[in-house]
């Protein structure tokens, strides 16, 4: 990142791995794109697996020579959160209310396509109000195939239409439509509940791709994750 412009993203599987090889693959993949360690003045994480943590700190300290930042509790993001209990709301969560707060402001209603989809509510007076969590669309599509006997892996995408002729259009029909339909639903019934103005924003993996089908989202931005980690990371130096 340079501010809260993104410079170059990367991604990696979720596997096991030793500091020194999470280290060294930072290392290469900074190298690969002309980046060198000396450029990284700081590191910030925002996770759900608390089990990759800790490596992921002594592999920051050795390889590029800053502490992690993990967003946690007692990170000062300047939103206050409204829910029964702050501490248990993802750090994901937090840092997309966060950046979109700073790029459009409350009222405004985030859905993040991760392996869960996630609504995260931000009232008019920018507090985090709450949200919603369903399956991802992997997870569905994983049931679907997992769970029957005879339905194919098929490619995701949108299909031309949602009579389909054959079974992997009938599934792409099912998956993608079906999914637009919860998505849709639970924004609406996000912004009605917060306010009639809210604006619904997208972002995660498959945000676009769900975002062409949708009537509810406005806008896309793959990298308000990150946006937002850079903004609390800036807040706590």
């Amino acid at each position: 990142m340079d501010g809260t412009s993104v410079v170059q993203t990367w991604r990696i599987s979720t596997i096991p791995r030793t500091t020194d090889e999470l280290g060294l693959l930072w290392v290469q993949l900074l190298g690969h794109h002309g980046h060198s360690v000396r450029e990284v003045q700081g590191a910030v994480c925002s996770s759900v697996v608390p089990s990759v943590v800790f490596n992921f700190e002594k592999a920051t300290r050795r390889y590029l020579e800053c502490d992690l930042m993990m967003i946690g509790p007692k990170v000062k993001t300047g939103m206050k959160v409204r829910t029964d209990n702050p501490k248990e709301v993802g750090a994901d969560r937090i840092v997309n209310a966060v950046a979109a707060i700073a790029r459009w402001g409350g009222p405004i209603v985030v859905v993040d396509f991760g392996t869960a989809t996630t609504f995260d509510c931000v009232n008019a007076e920018n507090e985090y109000v709450g949200g919603a969590i369903a399956p991802g669309f992997r997870i569905s599509e994983e049931a679907l195939v997992s769970h029957t006997a005879q339905l194919p892996r098929i490619e995701v995408s949108r299909p031309p239409t949602a009579i389909g002729k054959n079974t992997v259009h009938a599934m792409q029909a099912g998956l993608y439509f079906g999914y637009v339909g919860l998505v849709d639903a639970l924004a609406r019934r996000c912004r009605e509940e917060l306010s009639p103005t809210a604006k619904v924003v997208a972002t995660g993996g498959l945000a676009t791709m769900i975002a062409d089908g949708s009537e509810v989202i406005e806008e896309v931005d793959p990298h308000l994750t990150l946006r937002g980690l850079a903004l609390v990371h800036a807040k706590n130096r």
